[in-house]
C-alpha cells in the first residue's frame, strides 16, 4: 500500500530523525544514505526541495511489501537546445542502503557499492496540461524492485527486461525496458557505499527483440537518434505509436543486422521456462538421470555440488563477450557478486538442493541423445542463440526459472566446456550442455 506526500525525505520523526531546525541538523534528519541521494537531486532541483512523493506506508523492513520506502517525483523542463522535452523524472530511495543499520541491507564498508549499488530512474515525457505527475511509474519501480530483492540479480546499462504488459497499464506498444545511465544524475559516494543511478526506458516489442538479437546498448544508441522515441535523455513516451524501425526503416538492415552480423549477441543467458530429457537410457532403469532434472520427485543435490553448479551457471551467465565456460570449483565466491555480501542468496540457488545424493550422480555424464523442452518465448529465442551467440564462438544458457536446471549450448573456442566434438551432449548433474561446432546442429 502506498501513499503521495509532498516531502523531500523521511516523515518527520521517521527513522534517521533528529532534534534542531532543519539548516542547522540536515544530516541529523535523514538517514545518511537517504541523505547522499537526496543530495544530487538537490543539485538537480534547488528550486524543487519538497516534491511529490510516493511512500510505502509499511516499509519493507516492519514486513511491507515494497522494497523501495519512497519514489520522488520531480519536474524536468528539458533542454530545447537539445530537443529535450519536459518531463517527469522519477527517482528511488530503497536498492542502496539508506539506513546503514543492516535492517535491510547488510553493510560491507564504504569502498564498494551501497546495499545493491544503484538506485532506480524514469523520465516520463509531460502531457500537455498535465499538472502532476502520474503514480504508476513508482509502481513499475517497486515491481522491478521486488524481482531484485527476490532473486538477488541486480541491473546494469544495457540489460532489457522483458513486461509483457503496456508500462502504465493502457493499450500502448511500450511493453517492456531496457536499463542505461542517467544522463543527469552522477554516482553518491555515500558513508555507506556507492550508489549509481539506472534509467529506465520504455520500448516496443520489436525493439526489446533487437536488443535480444544484438545488444541494449546499440539499441539505447539507436533511440537517442530519434527524438519521438525518447532522444539524447532517452525519455519515455507511452503515447509513441511507431517503432524506430517503422519511424526509419534503414535501421534495422544497416545498423541491428548489421551489428548482429559482426559483433553477435552480448546477451550470454535468460532465466526461462525449460528441461531436458536424457533419451540414452531405457524408462525402466531406476537409475535413469531424467529424475534429476524432471518429474515430481527430482533427486536432490548435496549443498558441495549444488554450489560448485552454482557458482559456474553464475559466471557463465555473465553477460560479456569472453566465450569462457570456467571449471567448476569447489571454492565458491560468497554471494552472488565478489563485493556482495555473504549474506546474500544466490539468485541460482534452489530451495529443494539439501538433501545428499551418491556422488556418482552428479560426475559428468556423456549422453546419446536428449529431448529438450522450452516454452514459446524461450524458444523463439534459439535463433538468437545461433545467430548471435554460437557462430561467433561463444555460449548460451537457459537458466529454469523453477530449479537448478540449466541447458547451455557451446561451439569451438568456448573454454571450460564439458561437452566435446565427440561427446556433444554432456551433463553434470541437472546442467546439460550441448555442443554445436561448424555449424551442424546434431
Amino acid at each position: 500500500m502506498e501513499g503521495v506526500r509532498q516531502g523531500g525525505g523521511p516523515p518527520a520523526g521517521g527513522p534517521g530523525s533528529g532534534s534542531g531546525s532543519a539548516s542547522g541538523s540536515f544530516p541529523s534528519l535523514f538517514p545518511p544514505g537517504l541523505h547522499g541521494i537526496y543530495g544530487e537531486c538537490r543539485r538537480l532541483y534547488p528550486d524543487q526541495p519538497n516534491p511529490l512523493q510516493v511512500t510505502a506506508i509499511l516499509k519493507y523492513w516492519l514486513g511491507g511489501p515494497d522494497p523501495l520506502d519512497y519514489v520522488s517525483m520531480y519536474r524536468n523542463l528539458g533542454n530545447p537546445a537539445l530537443n529535450v522535452p519536459e518531463h517527469w523524472h522519477y527517482v528511488s530511495f530503497g536498492l542502496s542502503d539508506l539506513y546503514g543499520d543492516n535492517r535491510v541491507h547488510e553493510f560491507t564498508g564504504t569502498d564498494g557499492p551501497s546495499g545493491f549499488g544503484f538506485e532506480l530512474t524514469f523520465r516520463l515525457k509531460r502531457e500537455t496540461g498535465e499538472s502532476a505527475p502520474p503514480t504508476w511509474p513508482a509502481e513499475l519501480m517497486q515491481g522491478l524492485a521486488r524481482y531484485v530483492f527476490q532473486s538477488e540479480n541486480t541491473f546494469c546499462s544495457g540489460d532489457h527486461v522483458s513486461w509483457h504488459s503496456p508500462l502504465d497499464n493502457s493499450e500502448s506498444r511500450i511493453q517492456h525496458m531496457l536499463l542505461t545511465e542517467d544522463p543527469q544524475m552522477q554516482p553518491v559516494q555515500t558513508p555507506f557505499g556507492v550508489v549509481t543511478f539506472l534509467q529506465i526506458v520504455g520500448v516496443c516489442t520489436e525493439e526489446l527483440h533487437a536488443a535480444q538479437q544484438w545488444n541494449g546498448q546499440g539499441i539505447l544508441e539507436l533511440l537517442r537518434t530519434v527524438p519521438v522515441a525518447g532522444g539524447p535523455w532517452l525519455i519515455t513516451d507511452m503515447r509513441r505509436g511507431e517503432t524506430i524501425f517503422e519511424i526509419d526503416p534503414h535501421l534495422q538492415q544497416e545498423r541491428v543486422d548489421k551489428g548482429i552480423e559482426t559483433d553477435g549477441s552480448n546477451l550470454s543467458g535468460v532465466s526461462a521456462k525449460c528441461a531436458w530429457d536424457d533419451l540414452s537410457r531405457p524408462p525402466e532403469d531406476d537409475e535413469d538421470s531424467r529424475s534429476i532434472c524432471i518429474g515430481t520427485q527430482p533427486r536432490r543435490l548435496s549443498g558441495k555440488d549444488t554450489e560448485q553448479i552454482r557458482e559456474t551457471l553464475r559466471r557463465g551467465l555473465e553477460i560479456n563477450s569472453k566465450p569462457v565456460l570456467p571449471p567448476i570449483n569447489a571454492q565458491r565466491q560468497n554471494g552472488l557478486n565478489h563485493d556482495r555480501a555473504p549474506s546474500r542468496k544466490d539468485s541460482l540457488e534452489s530451495e529443494s538442493s539439501a538433501a545428499i545424493i551418491p556422488h556418482e550422480l552428479i560426475r559428468t555424464r556423456q549422453l546419446e541423445s536428449v529431448h529438450l523442452k522450452f516454452n514459446q518465448e524461450s524458444g523463439a529465442l534459439i535463433p538468437l542463440c545461433l545467430r548471435g551467440r554460437l557462430l561467433h564462438g561463444r555460449h548460451f544458457t537457459y537458466k529454469s526459472i523453477t530449479g537448478d536446471t540449466a541447458i547451455t549450448f557451446v561451439s569451438t573456442g568456448v573454454e571450460g566446456a564439458f561437452a566435446t566434438e565427440e561427446h556433444p551432449y554432456a551433463a553434470h548433474g541437472p546442467w546439460l550442455q550441448k555442443g554445436i561446432w561448424g555449424g551442424r546442429v546434431e
